[in-house]
């Protein structure tokens, strides 16, 4: 009986660790469950936000849910912003542009005059500003209707020409006419600008810059028709001649692949020079 007595406690401790090793072993696999769960959930997630639930079918379409894109589904994207994303927004395939009308002088002198009368000073402003550039843009066009058709052989590239205007009194007015023929090339523009004016000037008036005698000269006063101007020569550019007009204008002629500053000078000559300062008030 005594040693029946001794056992009990041994069998009941025996009992007690077996229970506490089967509950630590059922612990361990539900955290090791929980811990498989997460992990899934984690790759889930981590895969949509990569991948944006996208997935590419056998025809190479990518597909989101039940709406294809890049395909012919609904939400078809019409243009392509990146190799991974798309637009719903449809891309240009045409259209005719603008056209280019010059700016009516009349009509708006009227307004203008309209404008002033009822203290409208804003809207006089405008409209003067856009006669202005009327007036601007039809003398820009008229020297090139002057202009030579051809300058020694060369024929001109009238789809080149360019009138622009800021519309302020013959401030910023450029006009600019090509003559090419295979890989040589002259080139014409009249100018109203001040940053050129200054520098041609500049070498003009200058003693610091008076011409050499000797040495590399990449640079020469000139005169075309009385008019002083100054020529210049760069073995990657070739030549240019700037011939200032009165105050304010200035015309540029440039050419490539001319033989010689005198041939580049008989082509200037074939432009009336005189006709182009009367036409912008030069004197």
């Amino acid at each position: 009986m005594s040693k029946l007595k001794k056992l009990i406690p041994c069998i009941l401790a025996a009992s007690l660790l077996g229970t506490s090793a089967h509950a630590q072993g059922l612990l361990n696999k539900m955290k090791q469950k929980a811990a498989d769960a997460a992990e899934k959930a984690l790759d889930k997630k981590t895969d949509e936000l990569l991948n944006g639930k996208k997935k590419n079918d056998a025809n190479g379409n990518t597909r989101e849910g039940n709406q294809e894109v890049n395909g012919n589904i609904a939400g078809t994207s019409y243009g392509n912003s990146g190799a991974n994303t798309s637009s719903n927004s449809p891309r240009n395939k045409g259209g005719a542009g603008l056209v280019t009308t010059p700016p009516d002088v009349k009509e708006n002198l009227s307004t203008a005059e309209s404008a002033y009368k009822t203290a409208s000073y804003g809207e006089a402003r405008q409209a003067l500003q856009q006669a202005i550039l009327g007036v601007e843009m039809e003398i820009g066009q008229n020297l090139l209707k002057s202009m030579p058709d051809n300058i020694l052989g060369l024929p001109k590239q009238t789809e080149k020409d360019k009138v622009v205007s800021s519309g302020w009194g013959f401030t910023g007015l450029t006009i600019h006419r090509e003559y090419m023929e295979e890989d040589k090339q002259l080139s014409m523009t009249i100018a109203n600008n001040a940053i050129m004016m200054n520098a041609i000037n500049m070498f003009l008036t200058n003693g610091a810059f008076a011409q050499t005698a000797g040495g590399d000269q990449n640079w020469k006063q000139t005169k075309l028709k009385g008019n002083r101007a100054i020529i210049q020569f760069d073995q990657s550019s070739g030549y240019k001649l700037s011939v200032p007009l009165g105050q304010s204008t200035l015309i540029v002629f440039e050419g490539v692949n001319f033989a010689n500053e005198q041939e580049v000078m008989q082509a200037a000559e074939q432009f009336n020079v005189d006709a182009i300062k009367k036409t912008l008030g030069e004197k």
